[in-house]
């Protein structure tokens, strides 16, 4: 699978909520590396924190900026969009690296200022 085909449907999904489909592309060895987290969240725990995303910011979107293929992936710019608990704008600029192979996410290097989505920290 084309890494961008691949990308396109992981993030339409999360905005759908369709945690189904999420868990379908991802590995099950899956790390994601997040600048502002102590350590790596394995699958289970990345699909968890997806879940509570979608349940807690109303009209969860993606805005891309940028998607780039590498040769082992894609790396992507986006604006993380919703309305957070508070009622307040979610407006986090972020940017991912992703790894892939045999068709399925097996790392994930996420770059995010936190200020951005304190509203969603309990």
């Amino acid at each position: 699978m084309v890494p961008t085909i691949l990308a396109d449907g992981f993030f339409a999904a999360i905005e759908q909520g369709d945690l189904e489909r999420v868990g379908s592309v991802l590995a099950d060895d899956l790390e994601v590396h997040a600048n502002f987290l102590p350590a790596p969240h394995d699958r289970r725990t990345t699909l968890a924190v997806l879940r509570r995303l979608h349940r807690d910011v109303r009209d969860l979107r993606y805005e891309l900026v940028r998607r780039d293929e590498l040769p082992d992936g894609y790396v992507q710019q986006h604006i993380l969009r919703g309305v957070a608990p508070d009622g307040s704008e979610l407006r986090a600029p972020a940017c991912m690296v992703v790894t892939v192979r045999d068709d399925l996410i097996t790392r994930i290097h996420e770059y995010l200022d936190s200020a951005h989505v304190r509203a969603l920290l309990p």
